[in-house]
C-alpha cells in the first residue's frame, strides 16, 4: 500500500514537472546576445556609439530595422536579402584598406553563420537581465573561503592589551607588539640613540639624510618632546610628500613611457599626475578623498569640453590617470585589436585589485579563482564599472591618432594659468586622464578570457564576497544631466566604506612595510586564502580602525608609527633574539634596511651639495651614452630628485636600475631588495659618482678648512649622519696624509692644495661606497 502510494506521487510530480516544461517559455536557437557581441568586434567601430558612417548604426535590433542611407540593415527572415549581410560577403564591411586603421578583423564564417541564423528566425530579443559574479567553492581549507579573516571587516572591539613591559608603551602600538614578544620569551629591543633615530627618521619621511645642523640641534635639543617636534617638522617638510608620493607612484605604476612596444612611446603629460600625487600627500589630503578622486574624479567634476576648470576640477581629472598607468601599446592600429585592449584593462584590474583592495583579481579572468572566492563573473562584473571609460568597443587611443577616427585618452581643459601648472600660450593642458562617456556596450562573460567566445551578459558589481559585508553597490547618476553612468562613483562610495574589510588594511599594511620593511602581511597584493597571514592581526584591524576614525590621515599614521617604542628600537642583534625570533616576526628590533634606489641618488646628490631644489613640472631627460649607461641631465650642474627624472620603461637611469627600480609591468607594490656586485662596481667605478665625490670634496673643504681631523669629521658627518670613532679618525687621517703625499710625487706641478683636494676626494668616494651609506639601522 506505501509503495502503491508512494509510486502515485511520484507520478503526479513529473506530470507536473513535464507540464511545467511543456508551459515554459523556451528561447530562440539564435538571440540578440549571440550577436551582438560580434557586430561590436567587428563593425561598431564604424557603425556605434561615436561614428555612423552613412547614418549606421548597429548596436540594436532597433537601430539595424531604421538602418542608414542605403536602407534597412536586416530583413527579419530574409538573410539574403539583409544589406549587413551582403556587405559581407562582398568584402565591403569592414573595408580591407581601413582594418588597420581601426584595428578589426573581417567576420570569420562562423560569426557569419550565427548572423544569417539570427535573421533567418526573425531577429528575435530576449529581455535578459545580466547576471552578477558568483561565490563558488574553492580548493581551500574553509567551506567556500568567504570566512577567510580578510573578508571580514576589522573589529571594532579589539583594545590595546596590557602587558607586563607597560613602562615600554608609548602608544598602542607598542602594547600590541609586546603581547606577541612577551609570548614568545622576548621584550623589546633597548631605544637606538639619537643619532641613528634622526637619520633613521628623516631617510624614512623625506628620503634624504639629515643635515649636520640638524643632527647637531637634535642633539643638543633638551625637550621632553624633541623628537615629536623632530616627526612634525619632517612631516611638514615638501620633501614628505615626493618621499612617500614616490611609494604611491609605484602602487599605480606610473610611467612616462607607454612600454609594450620597442618604440616605447613617451607620455609627455603623464607627469600632471606624479604633481598630484605629491601635492596630495603633502596636503594630507585624506585617503578616502585621494581614493575617490582617482578612482571617480571624472565623475566628481562637473566638466564639459571647452568649459574652464578650477583647481580642484583640475585635480580630479589629473587623479583619473591611476588607472591608466598601465603598459600600452594600442597607440598604433596593429597594437590595438580588441586582444590588445583587453590587455589594458585587464592590467588596469590588476592594479586596482591588487594595489588598493589585496586581491588577486586578474586571477579570474579565464576561470574562477582556484583559491578565493571570487567567480570568472565577478571578474567581469567588475570590468562592466570600468566600461563607461574603458570600453573595448569604443576605444581611446593612449597616443594622439595619425588619423583622427579613433579618439584619444587626453583632455584639453580651459584654465588659467594661474591656477594650473605649464598651460599652453591658448590657455589649454593637456591631462592624460579616464573619463566616463556615458554609452558603455554591454558586457560579456568571456569563455577561458578568449574574445572569440563571449558567454552569459554580466552587470556592474563588486565581488559578491565583499557585497555582502559593505554598503550596497548602488549607481546613481553623477548630477542631474550628467551623460555619465555614475558606475566607477558608486565603487568608490563603496570602497571607503568604514566597515569594508579591506580598503583600510590594505592602506594601513602598505605604511608599515616602508618602515618595518615587511608587511604584517607580508603579501601585499594578496589578502586573499593564498596570501600570508597577518603576524599581528589585531593590531592590523586596531590600525585600520584608527586610521578610518582619524580621518584617513596618512601623516597622523605615519605619526602613530615612527612615535612608538617599537619603531625607535636598536637594530643591534641581542642573541635571544636570533634565537628565538632569526626573522624578527615578532619585532624584537628594528630591521637593518637597504635604502632604495632614488634614495641612493638623491643621498648622493644632496650630501654632495648638487641636488636641485626644483619641484613638480615636466620630467628631467635622459641620455643614452655610448657605453650603455642612462643618466639624468643635468641643468647649471645641479639634478633634480630622481621622482622628478623621466622613468622611460626602456631606460630607466642605470643607478636606479642597479639598485633595483623595476620597469612598472603593470606596477610595483613591494620593490626586491637585492645585494649583488653590480651595485658595488657602479659607486665605485661610475663617472657619475665620481664627478659627484669631488663636489662633496670641495663642499667639505669649503665647510670645514683645511685641517685634516676636521676635514675627516665633517665628511663622516655630513655622508654618514655621525662623527667618526677614534680609530675611523685616524685611519682616515693617515690615508689622506698618504693620499696627499703620492699625488704631489705623481703630479708635483699641481701643488698641496690640489694634491689634498685630489685626497680628499678619494675619501669622499670611499664613504659614498660605505655599506653604511646605503643602509639605515
Amino acid at each position: 500500500m506505501r509503495a502503491r502510494i508512494l509510486i502515485s506521487c511520484l507520478m503526479v510530480m513529473l506530470a507536473g514537472s513535464a507540464r511545467a516544461r511543456a508551459d515554459a517559455p523556451t528561447n530562440p536557437e539564435v538571440t540578440q546576445h549571440d550577436v551582438l557581441p560580434i557586430l561590436l568586434l567587428r563593425c561598431t567601430v564604424c557603425h556605434g556609439t561615436r561614428k555612423q558612417e552613412a547614418g549606421l548604426d548597429l548596436r540594436t535590433r532597433a537601430s539595424m530595422l531604421r538602418g542608414g542611407k542605403s536602407g534597412p540593415a536586416i530583413v527579419p527572415g530574409k538573410p539574403d536579402e539583409s544589406l549587413v549581410v551582403q556587405r559581407v560577403l562582398r568584402e565591403e564591411m569592414p573595408p580591407r584598406r581601413r582594418l588597420v586603421e581601426v584595428s578589426v578583423k573581417t567576420m570569420e564564417p562562423g560569426e557569419l553563420a550565427t548572423l544569417e541564423k539570427w535573421i533567418e528566425l526573425g531577429a528575435p530579443v530576449v529581455d535578459e537581465v545580466g547576471g552578477v559574479g558568483r561565490v563558488t567553492v574553492g580548493t581551500n581549507d574553509e567551506p567556500s573561503g568567504a570566512t577567510h579573516w580578510s573578508f571580514r571587516p576589522p573589529s571594532r572591539d579589539i583594545v590595546p592589551p596590557a602587558v607586563n613591559a607597560a613602562h615600554r608603551v608609548r602608544n598602542p602600538i607598542d602594547a600590541f607588539v609586546l603581547r606577541k614578544l612577551e609570548a614568545h620569551g622576548l621584550t623589546l629591543s633597548p631605544e637606538a640613540d639619537r643619532r641613528t633615530l634622526i637619520r633613521r627618521l628623516t631617510l624614512d619621511l623625506t628620503g634624504l639624510p639629515p643635515t649636520p645642523e640638524a643632527i647637531s640641534a637634535f642633539l643638543h635639543d633638551d625637550r621632553p618632546d624633541a623628537y615629536e617636534l623632530l616627526v612634525d617638522g619632517l612631516l611638514a617638510s615638501p620633501r614628505y610628500g615626493e618621499r612617500q608620493g614616490r611609494h604611491w607612484l609605484d602602487v599605480a605604476g606610473y610611467s612616462d613611457s607607454e612600454g609594450k612596444t620597442n618604440q616605447d612611446k613617451l607620455r609627455h603629460e603623464n607627469w600632471r599626475y606624479r604633481d598630484y600625487v605629491i601635492r596630495a600627500h603633502n596636503d594630507d589630503k585624506p585617503f578616502d578623498r585621494f581614493l575617490f578622486e582617482q578612482i571617480a574624479g571624472d565623475e566628481l567634476a562637473k566638466y564639459e569640453p571647452g568649459k574652464t576648470v578650477d583647481r580642484r576640477a583640475y585635480d580630479n581629472l589629473v587623479a583619473t590617470a591611476f588607472l591608466r598607468q598601465g603598459p600600452d601599446g594600442t597607440w598604433a592600429g596593429i597594437t590595438a585589436f580588441v586582444p590588445d585592449r583587453l590587455e589594458v584593462i585587464s592590467d588596469a584590474i590588476d592594479v586596482f585589485g591588487r594595489g588598493v583592495l589585496g586581491l588577486t583579481l586578474k586571477c579570474a579572468r579565464c576561470h574562477d579563482h582556484k583559491f578565493d572566492p571570487v567567480s570568472q563573473g565577478d571578474f567581469y562584473s567588475l570590468s562592466a564599472i570600468f566600461k563607461g571609460a574603458y570600453d573595448e568597443h569604443d576605444w581611446l587611443k593612449p597616443q594622439k591618432p595619425d588619423k583622427g577616427y579613433i579618439g584619444e585618452r587626453f583632455l584639453e581643459v580651459v584654465a588659467h594659468a594661474s591656477e594650473i601648472p605649464a598651460v599652453s600660450k591658448d590657455g589649454k593642458v593637456r591631462i592624460r586622464a579616464l573619463w566616463d562617456r556615458g554609452e558603455p556596450s554591454p558586457t560579456y562573460l568571456l569563455e577561458r578570457g578568449n574574445y572569440l567566445r563571449p558567454g552569459r551578459l554580466v552587470e556592474p558589481a563588486v565581488p559578491a564576497v565583499l557585497a555582502a559585508k559593505t554598503r550596497p553597490y548602488r549607481v546613481e547618476v553623477p548630477w542631474p544631466g550628467a551623460k555619465k553612468t555614475g558606475r566607477r562613483l558608486a565603487l568608490a562610495r563603496w570602497l571607503v566604506d568604514p566597515d569594508h574589510p579591506l580598503t583600510a588594511r590594505v592602506a594601513v599594511n602598505r605604511v608599515w612595510m616602508h618602515h618595518f620593511e615587511k608587511g604584517i602581511v607580508t603579501s601585499l597584493g594578496n589578502f586573499g586564502v593564498t596570501g600570508a597571514r597577518p603576524t599581528h592581526p589585531e593590531l592590523l584591524d586596531w590600525l585600520a580602525r584608527s586610521f578610518v576614525e582619524s580621518g584617513w590621515r596618512m601623516k597622523a599614521l605615519h605619526r602613530l608609527i615612527v612615535t612608538s617604542s617599537t619603531y625607535r628600537q636598536s637594530s643591534a642583534l641581542d642573541e635571544s633574539v636570533r634565537r628565538e625570533d632569526p626573522a624578527n616576526r615578532w619585532l624584537g628590533r628594528y630591521p637593518l634596511k637597504r635604502i632604495e634606489a632614488e634614495v641612493v641618488r638623491d643621498s648622493l646628490l644632496f650630501v654632495a651639495g648638487r641636488l636641485a631644489d626644483r619641484p613638480f613640472g615636466p620630467p628631467d631627460d635622459v641620455s643614452l651614452r655610448p657605453d650603455g649607461l642612462v643618466t639624468s641631465v643635468a641643468k647649471d650642474e645641479l639634478w633634480r630628485r630622481s621622482v622628478y627624472v623621466r622613468q622611460r620603461r626602456t631606460q630607466l637611469p642605470t643607478i636606479l636600475e642597479a639598485f633595483d627600480l623595476l620597469p612598472m609591468n603593470p606596477n610595483c607594490l613591494e620593490r626586491s631588495t637585492s645585494t649583488v656586485a653590480t651595485q658595488a662596481l657602479h659607486l665605485l667605478n661610475n663617472a657619475m659618482v665620481q664627478k659627484l665625490s669631488g663636489a662633496f670634496a670641495l663642499r667639505i673643504q669649503r665647510e670645514a678648512g683645511t685641517d685634516a681631523s676636521a676635514l675627516v669629521h665633517r665628511a663622516f658627518v655630513r655622508a654618514l649622519g655621525r662623527s667618526p670613532t677614534k680609530e675611523e679618525l685616524e685611519v682616515t687621517r693617515e690615508a689622506l696624509d698618504s693620499l696627499i703625499e703620492l699625488w704631489l710625487r705623481q703630479n708635483p706641478e699641481e701643488g698641496e692644495p690640489a694634491a689634498r683636494l685630489r685626497a680628499l676626494e678619494n675619501i669622499c668616494h670611499a664613504l659614498f661606497n660605505s655599506s653604511e651609506f646605503v643602509y639605515v639601522d
